[in-house]
C-alpha cells in the first residue's frame, strides 16, 4: 500500500513557473514508477510526465516537453515536478500516480496509486 500526498499548487501567472511536490509513504518508494497527470474541468485525466524507478529515465507529454520537469528522491520519498514557461492551458488539478512496474505508463489505468490531487491555476 502506498499513500500519496501532494503539495505545492497554487496561482502563478502566464510565464511563471511552480514546483509541485508528492510524498509517499511505505519503504518500497523506489520499487514504483511514478507519474504526474492533470485534469482540466470537464476534461479527461491526461498523462503529464513520468519517471522510471532509479530516476534514469523521464518522459513527458508533447504539450509540457521542454517546459516541464519530474524527478525524484528515494531517501525522501519524493516526486517533484517542475513546472516553466507555464500557460493558461496548463490551469488543472495535478495528480501523482505510482505504478509497481518497471516502465513508465502513459495512461490512467496503468496506475495502481493516486493522491488527492493539487490545484494549478496559470492566469493570462
Amino acid at each position: 500500500q502506498v499513500q500519496l500526498v501532494e503539495s505545492g499548487g497554487g496561482s502563478v501567472q502566464a510565464g511563471g513557473s511552480l514546483r509541485v511536490s508528492c510524498a509517499a509513504s511505505g519503504r518500497t518508494f523506489s520499487s514504483y514508477v511514478m507519474g504526474w497527470f492533470r485534469q482540466a474541468p470537464g476534461k479527461e485525466r491526461e498523462f503529464v510526465a513520468g519517471i522510471n524507478r532509479d530516476g534514469g529515465r523521464t518522459y513527458f507529454s508533447d504539450s509540457v516537453k521542454f517546459r516541464f520537469a519530474i524527478s525524484r528522491d528515494n531517501a525522501k520519498n519524493t516526486v517533484y515536478l517542475q513546472m516553466t514557461s507555464l500557460k493558461p492551458e496548463d490551469t488543472a488539478v495535478y495528480y501523482c500516480a505510482a505504478r509497481y512496474a518497471m516502465l513508465i505508463g502513459t495512461t490512467p489505468t496503468q496506475y495502481d496509486y493516486w493522491g488527492q490531487g493539487t490545484q494549478v491555476t496559470v492566469s493570462s
